[in-house]
C-alpha cells in the first residue's frame, strides 16, 4: 500500500493498534499523541519490526494553535485517521460536571475540526485523500448519563457527511467508523481511574477489540480509488445496541 497516513490518538488502545496494522502493510505513518514516552516507545517498535518511516508529534488536539504548528509542514499525506477522542463522566445531565463536557467538546469535535481542515485543504491541493473519523454507536444513538459525549459524536456524525459533500468534487474520501463496545482505556478514561468502574463494564461479554477496529480501517483504505465506504457501525456479537448488551 505505502500510505502516508496520520493517526491522531496513537498512544493506545484503537489508534495504537491502527499504527500497527497499517505498519504491516508498510505504510509511512505520523503518529500524534499527547504521551511524548509512549510515541516513542511505539515508534521504536514499529520502525524495527515493519522498517518503515515514522514520525511522531507531541500535541494536544485541543490547543489549535498547537495542532496549526505542527501539522502545516508535515509533506504529502494520503489518509488521515481521526481516532483521538474520549468520555469524561457519566452523570446524568443535571448533575454532570461543565469541565467534562467541556473536554469532550474540545477534543471530539473542535479538536477533530482543527486537524481536518488543515489537512483537507492539503488534500483539495493533490486532488486526491481519504479522512477516516473513528465516531461511535453514540454518534446515532442517545443513552441515559450519555448526554454530551453522545452530543458531541453526534455532531461527528454531521461533521462526516458534511465534509463528504463538501469535498465531493475534490475527489476526497470520506468515512465514518462507528464502534460498540472496545476494551480500551476508555472506560478508565471516562471514570477517572476508577479501574473496578472501568472493568466492570465489560464483564459478561466478549467486546471488541482495538485490533477489530483496525482491521476494519484497512479494509476501508484498502478499497480502489473509485469506491468509498460511507459509514460502517461495528458491535461485538453479544451487542445489539447501546441498550442492550447480553452478559452471561
Amino acid at each position: 500500500m505505502n500510505n502516508n497516513v496520520l493517526i491522531t490518538g496513537a498512544t493506545s488502545g484503537i489508534g495504537k493498534a491502527i499504527a500497527y496494522e497499517l505498519a504491516h502493510q508498510k505504510c509511512n505513518l505520523i503518529l500524534l499523541g499527547r504521551r511524548e514516552q509512549l510515541l516513542e516507545e511505539i515508534k521504536t517498535s514499529l520502525h524495527s519490526t515493519f522498517g518503515i518511516g515514522i514520525t511522531t508529534i507531541v500535541a494536544d488536539i485541543r490547543d489549535t494553535k498547537q495542532v496549526k504548528q505542527h501539522l502545516e509542514n508535515i509533506g504529502d499525506l494520503d489518509v488521515l485517521i481521526n481516532n483521538a477522542g474520549l468520555a469524561a463522566g457519566l452523570d446524568l445531565f443535571q448533575d454532570a460536571d461543565i469541565n467534562d463536557w467541556e473536554a469532550m467538546l474540545d477534543t471530539n469535535v473542535k479538536g477533530l475540526l482543527a486537524v481536518s481542515q488543515i489537512i483537507a485543504k492539503r488534500m483539495i491541493k493533490a486532488k486526491k485523500g481519504h479522512i477516516i473519523n473513528i465516531s461511535s454507536i453514540a454518534g446515532t444513538q442517545v443513552y441515559e448519563k450519555g448526554n454530551v459525549y453522545c452530543a458531541s459524536k453526534h455532531a461527528v456524525d454531521a461533521i462526516t457527511k458534511a465534509m463528504r459533500i463538501d469535498l465531493l468534487k475534490h475527489q476526497i474520501k470520506v468515512t465514518s467508523i462507528s464502534p460498540g463496545a472496545v476494551e480500551t482505556e476508555f472506560s478508565l478514561v471516562r471514570f477517572k481511574g476508577d479501574q473496578q468502574r472501568a472493568d466492570q463494564v465489560y464483564e459478561g461479554f466478549e467486546p471488541l477489540k482495538p485490533e477489530d477496529i483496525a482491521r476494519v480501517v484497512s479494509f476501508v483504505i484498502n478499497q480502489p480509488p473509485h469506491v468509498n465506504i460511507n459509514d460502517i457501525e461495528i458491535m461485538p456479537t453479544a451487542q445489539a445496541n447501546a441498550f442492550y448488551t447480553h452478559r452471561v
